[in-house]
């Protein structure tokens, strides 16, 4: 059985890393400031995280060469794969992530108005490369729309079917985001990622609504998830991934334990 991986997620407006409640937004004032992107990114390195993620929730161009150099740092610093997402709509945009170091890319909104993308992309960085991200919300009995847009539009489109077709397309993972349970630390939805695990044949990043380590076994054993994303409890120092993978370890779930070295 492959190791499940655990990985911190670190989200980025104006070159700094904040964290909100189910999709907060920064002009809104919803936002709360939580440290530098790469000291925060070589702390987690140094936990023993298997990957992290870089999420630019700014998307303009200022805070797009911001990125870069957030992504080039990290890279010089850090031995953990990275993946960087938001605002990336093109092939140019993709080009500039992973030279600067990105081991994958994620799309979301850009994915959803431009299902090609998914496929260009795979067809010229590879599968490995391609993360299409699904923001998802319950909008009924045993129903999940995909929100576009930082969670603010519902594009109407049902969340498992969205993702069958981003992996027929050539995404080689999703990551799915719960709406519902961002930030909340009140578990994660269980329901959906099991839904789109038994639904899909790629690995599936669970986010959303990680509070203790037991939410995160959860989503691993009843959810079927290939990894947990995390936030919140990572930067405020609740857990340590170190913590988390020790935990995981113990109940029988297969984790790579690395040597920590904070």
């Amino acid at each position: 059985m492959l190791a499940r991986r655990v990985i911190p997620c670190l989200d980025v407006h104006d070159g700094k890393v904040t964290r909100g409640v189910q999709f907060g937004r920064a002009e809104a004032g919803e936002l709360r400031n939580v440290g530098d992107p790469v000291e925060l990114a070589l702390r987690y390195n140094d936990q023993g995280a298997d990957e992290m993620v870089f999420f630019d929730i700014t998307a303009s161009a200022h805070a797009r060469a911001s990125m870069v150099d957030v992504i080039e740092r990290a890279a010089d610093c850090c031995f953990m794969p990275l993946t960087v997402g938001g605002g990336i709509r093109t092939l140019e945009d993709m080009s500039v992530m992973l030279k600067a170091g990105a081991d994958k890319v994620s799309i979301n909104s850009a994915a959803i108005s431009n299902p090609e993308l998914i496929g260009q992309g795979a067809q010229k960085f590879g599968s490995q490369c391609i993360v299409v991200s699904i923001d998802a919300k319950k909008v009924g009995e045993d129903r999940w729309d995909v929100f576009s847009h930082g969670g603010r539009k519902n594009t109407g489109l049902d969340a498992v079917e969205w993702a069958c077709r981003a992996v027929e397309l050539g995404a080689g993972e999703i990551v799915l985001n719960s709406i519902d349970a961002d930030g909340t630390k009140a578990g994660y939805d269980l329901a959906i990622t099991r839904k789109i695990s038994e639904s899909t044949s790629v690995p599936i990043v669970a986010s959303g609504g990680a509070g203790n380590l037991e939410h995160m076994a959860e989503v691993l054993e009843q959810g079927k998830a290939d990894a947990v994303l995390a936030a919140s409890i990572f930067h405020f120092g609740e857990y340590t991934v170190g913590e988390v993978k020790t935990f995981l370890d113990a109940k029988g779930i297969p984790v790579r334990i690395a040597p920590a070295l904070d």
